[in-house]
């Protein structure tokens, strides 16, 4: 038996089904009410009840229509003067009381002609809170079922409790899609039919090409996948929705089935076994079992699509960049729906501010991105560049020539933004690479990967750039030294320190932003007011952004250092103090001069001159991005060639250490070891060198032959 007929097998066995119809179905474009795709459904239902079928219906559409009614009572009731009022927005509830009216007489009507009886049940989510109600709502059912009666629910939206009834996600249900799985583990059915206004479920939005319908909905494989454009036209959920609900039912029990409603037969079609809509069971793993791809698979498939990317010219890789940002512009909508749900899932989750600041795409975040991918693309291409022509021996040529560093593993935290960054410097630079990003940027992460890795042609690949959903399998990537060249870990040093200590892959460590700025007593403290703000407050999640100021100890009782302060508590920056600077400001005390903020606030320490700010720098800080601003030249030069940091300033913000600004194009992230790349590691950082001999039959023979000149010789345009 094949996969088909297998996962629809179960149909034979079923009696009691629970159909729920959308309002996009109930309704046209205008609002009005759908009569033609209505009466095709009811006839549907006459032939299955007659059939021995017991059917359930759940029907939105309510609102919908009592708003349509409502204004066109009010339009004819109103004059020419009160037209030219500013409209008020028809109340929710009154709109649901008056179509639930019309709703159900359309209904009866309908079914009338057909010799069928229909009942009206409305529910609420605190009905369901009461033994006793669920235990009669059981039983009135029955008895209805029984008497050929078809029992339409809908949920009473006149009288609900619910807080903001359309978006409102907490309780027992929530929407008419979560009421009909509810319902149908509740009465026992045997089948869950959701019907929408597409298809079935899509790998991404339906109107993309690309997407492909989902047959059978295999969670383990497809969770991840998915892609969902914007919600229904009109309604609560979508396609969204719909998923969820049929997730949780198909997980408890109950087979469900999303198809489309508008074409004609599609419920009979369904029952009859055909492979129409998306089918969620809970043994769909077993009937197709998800191909997985292991670990070391991924880096080997990510290997060898980088070396079709190192085959194709130079022009060709700049064009796939160029078609990269094309496709992030032309999808900045989907992107920001996936990353807004990331967003609110993070703050009703309770994560801390400075993390779902690092989550959030700001507004022309991916403009901004795309605008990068393009300079980059106009860069000097790195590969292949020679570095160094030397003349071995008359007639024997030696280049070093810059060559990708293999496949990458890239492990990041929150900032979804990063993907895109990576990705862009990987095929830049030829590379491989594997992408884990935190759980809380999951939708932005896949969104973001699906279209990047779309914009790739086929005759590369999309492994090229492979994306790791499960925090389960970095452990396993870790040990695979042999396919993997380089580890990058972005985030905390207790995420670098991790990833250390579980692999022998080189690891290109990115620690805390414990980030300083030393303000001496020669400095201009008009410059030193606007940089130190700007240190703070420009972006305080950032890693550059300062973590401590540190000031000259003859600046305490100043005017200006005065200024300062009140300038950093002016701008909401809350202020922690060393021993000497908690006492003397009366501020708290810091738990700790190693430790970084990401938020408004700092702390403050006086010391007594340059050289107490170096080794203060060297015992607390992190080695990220430090600076001086002085007009001392001894004192700066000090600073400048003191300070063991990847980044090292003279009278310029911390926040200058960035890819971007450093004219990289982008940042694969901020290095902070003293080995292959430090500070902002862009392309070059992801390249290592090749040796290239070109000879004409030449021989060791213990050198006899030889005579070695070892000349330097002009690189070549």
């Amino acid at each position: 038996m094949d996969e088909v007929d297998r996962s629809r097998a179960f149909l034979k066995d079923v009696k009691r089904i629970v159909l729920k119809v959308g309002t996009a179905v109930v309704t046209r474009n205008d609002g009005r009410i759908a009569l033609g795709r209505l009466g095709a459904l009811c006839e549907q239902l006459k032939e299955l009840n007659s059939l021995g079928y017991e059917v359930i219906l759940v029907s939105s559409g309510a609102v919908g229509l009592g708003r349509q009614r409502l204004r066109y009572r009010k339009l004819v009731n109103s004059s020419f003067a009160d037209l030219q009022k500013p409209q008020v927005e028809l109340d929710g509830k009154a709109c649901a009381a008056v179509g639930q009216n019309c709703l159900m007489a359309l209904y009866d009507t309908l079914f009338s002609q057909l010799d069928v009886s229909s009942a009206q049940l409305l529910v609420t989510d605190s009905d369901f809170r009461d033994r006793d109600f669920r235990k009669q709502l059981s039983d009135t059912v029955k008895s209805l079922l029984s008497l050929k009666v078809i029992p339409i629910f809908n949920e009473n939206d006149a009288v609900s409790t619910r807080r903001a009834p359309y978006e409102d996600s907490s309780g027992i249900f929530w929407d008419n899609d979560s009421l009909a799985a509810l319902l149908a583990l509740e009465l026992k059915a045997d089948l869950l039919v959701l019907l929408s206004d597409v298809d079935g479920l899509y790998s991404g939005p339906p109107s993309d090409p690309r997407s492909k319908i989902i047959h059978t909905y295999i969670k383990e494989k497809h969770q991840s996948e998915i892609t969902f454009g914007d919600k229904s036209r009109v309604g609560r959920g979508g396609m969204t929705a719909k998923v969820k609900a049929a997730v949780n039912a198909a997980y408890a029990g109950i087979p469900v089935v999303i198809t489309s409603g508008y074409a004609p037969g599609n419920l009979s079609k369904v029952l009859e076994g055909q492979r129409v809509g998306t089918l969620f069971h809970q043994d769909a793993h077993l009937w197709s079992p998800v191909k997985e791809v292991d670990a070391r698979g991924m880096a080997v498939a990510a290997r060898e699509s980088s070396r079709r990317l190192q085959a194709m010219t130079s022009e060709e890789r700049k064009r796939v960049l160029l078609d990269v940002a094309d496709a992030l512009e032309a999808n900045v909508r989907l992107i920001n729906v996936e990353n807004e749900a990331d967003v609110s899932a993070a703050q009703e989750a309770g994560y801390e501010k400075s993390l779902i600041s690092r989550l959030a795409l700001k507004p022309g975040k991916i403009k901004s991105l795309a605008n990068s991918i393009r300079v980059l693309a106009n860069m000097e291409d790195p590969i292949g560049h020679v570095l160094k022509r030397t003349q071995l021996a008359e007639g024997l040529v030696l280049e070093k020539t810059s060559s990708p560093l293999g496949v990458l593993l890239i492990v990041f935290e929150s900032r979804p933004e990063a993907l895109v960054q990576i990705a862009s410097l990987a095929i830049r630079s030829g590379n491989g690479l594997l992408l884990k990003g935190g759980k809380e940027a999951k939708r932005s992460n896949a969104i973001l990967h699906k279209i990047i890795t779309g914009a790739i042609p086929d005759s590369v690949g999309g492994k090229l750039i492979g994306l790791v959903t499960s925090r389960e399998e970095i452990p396993d990537l870790l040990k695979h030294d042999d396919v993997i060249d380089l580890v990058i870990p972005r985030g905390s040093n207790k995420l670098v320190s991790q990833v250390k200590n579980l692999t022998k892959i080189p690891v290109l460590g990115h620690a805390d932003g414990i980030c300083h700025v030393y303000i001496d007593k020669s400095a201009n403290m008009d410059m030193a007011k606007r940089i130190a703000v700007d240190a703070k407050v420009d972006y305080p999640a950032a890693c550059n952004a300062m973590e401590t100021l540190l000031v000259h100890k003859d600046l305490k009782d100043t005017t200006e250092f005065n200024d300062l302060v009140v300038d950093l508590r002016a701008e909401g920056v809350t202020l922690y103090g060393g021993p000497r600077a908690s006492s003397l400001l009366n501020i708290p005390q810091a738990h700790s001069f190693h430790h970084e903020y990401s938020s408004m606030a700092c702390t403050v320490e006086f010391v007594d001159d340059v050289h107490a700010a170096i080794d203060h720098i060297h015992e607390h800080g992190s080695a990220h991005t430090d600076c001086v601003i002085a007009e001392d030249l001894e004192v700066v030069d000090a600073f400048l060639g003191q300070v063991d940091s990847a980044a090292v300033f003279h009278n310029a913000s911390p926040r200058f250490c960035d890819g971007a600004r450093f004219g990289l194009g982008a940042e694969v992230g901020i290095s902070t070891s003293r080995i292959h790349a430090r500070g902002p590691v862009g392309v070059e950082g992801l390249l290592t060198t090749r040796w290239i001999l070109r000879g004409n039959g030449q021989v060791v023979d213990g050198d006899k032959g030889v005579i070695y000149t070892h000349k330097d010789l002009p690189i070549e345009p």
